[in-house]
């Protein structure tokens, strides 16, 4: 699917026409922010300061873990704040970006109002009550969409917001490797004659903690393959985001398919999943896993979930996981019996799910 800028034009002249004059804008990302989330927020302030005048905040729940991700709200001068620190009764415009309402993955109170979602992932029912919605499934990068409206609405584009905007598409889509269409590709071929190139590799080649090490260790050492799926188990983590770099990385293990990576971050379980198949519809497959027990969604080959206020101790922990395993076999159709260690020959390795 090519850029639609008819398509984009149409719609933020909608939304700005809407916005203008009604005050403070909050712009929400998803907990823990990703890239995509980050850049998509930032160019929707930017597109509404230059276009309205109105003052917009971004927000955020949870923390940016990720070296890269703070590297790149450093180095890019991103302004976001912690959801718990504003009053959100001084905006009245509330925006979602790379997230929708009633998904369990942003800290936005569900009793009140969203305005506009911009998102990328598979609509949700809660969306119905949003006064505009711009929903684009088959978009590899919610920034790609934002791109869009800039272009379309003629805004200038600083070489900050380009670099931002082209590593997350760069990160989302692994470099137009994954789950990218048309528009991903025209954005990201457009915007990289404008990237910060010397930025973009502080960013890429962050240097990271000892604890990131640590965690690879732990990841190798737990992972258990049960017939093309890999499963691991980090336990209590640092970084919630940790666990996606990790599942990332296992997915190039040799004969899997699918990967499913937990950890347990302050008190609630932060889980991954990743898949090689483009039959498996990740979102759905995370959101039958946890079934009355948290919350997940995704898209394609990528999927996230939480498990709010689990009990402390690896015996719990490690429970869960067992639980979450065997669930996520029974939907895959795969056989939980002899699982093999990651980390040991295959002989001193076998475990049953």
């Amino acid at each position: 699917m090519p850029m639609d800028l008819k398509r984009s034009r149409e719609f933020s002249d909608q939304i700005i026409d809407w916005v203008r004059g009604k005050g403070r804008v909050l712009i929400m990302a998803h907990d823990n922010p990703d890239p995509d989330s980050l850049a998509s927020a930032t160019a929707l302030r930017h597109l509404l300061q230059m276009t309205t005048g109105n003052e917009a905040t971004v927000a955020f729940g949870g923390v940016i873990g990720r070296v890269e991700n703070r590297q790149m709200v450093k180095e890019l001068e991103i302004k976001a704040f912690p959801l718990h620190a504003l009053d959100l009764n001084q905006f009245n415009v509330v925006c979602m970006v790379d997230s929708q309402p009633g998904t369990g993955n942003n800290s936005y109170p569900a009793d009140r109002p969203v305005h506009l979602v911009i998102d990328h992932h598979p609509p949700r029912e809660t969306c119905a009550t949003c006064r505009w919605v711009d929903i684009r499934e088959d978009y590899g990068a919610s920034a790609t969409i934002l791109y869009e409206y800039l272009v379309a609405q003629k805004v200038s584009i600083s070489t900050k917001l380009a670099t931002i905007l082209f590593y997350a598409i760069k990160s989302e889509t692994q470099d137009l490797g994954r789950e990218w269409c048309r528009a991903d590709r025209e954005a990201y071929l457009q915007l990289l004659p404008l990237v910060n190139n010397h930025i973009l590799f502080n960013i890429i080649q962050s240097e990271v903690p000892l604890e990131y090490f640590r965690a690879f260790k732990k990841a190798i050492s737990s992972a258990v393959i049960y017939d093309g799926v890999l499963v691991f188990n980090l336990l209590d983590i640092h970084n919630p985001d940790i666990v996606a770099e990790m599942a990332d990385f296992l997915l190039r293990a040799e004969g899997v398919d699918v990967v499913m990576g937990m950890g347990c971050y302050e008190g609630d379980e932060v889980l991954s999943f990743r898949t090689l198949s483009h039959d498996i519809k990740a979102g759905h497959v995370m959101r039958a896993v946890v079934d009355g027990l948290g919350t997940a969604g995704g898209h394609g080959m990528i999927a996230g979930g939480q498990i709010a206020g689990i009990a402390t101790g690896e015996q719990v922990q490690e429970q869960l996981a067992l639980t979450l395993t065997q669930r996520l076999l029974a939907r895959l159709g795969r056989s939980a019996a002899n699982g093999i260690r990651l980390s040991a020959d295959d002989a001193e390795g076998l475990a049953d799910a």
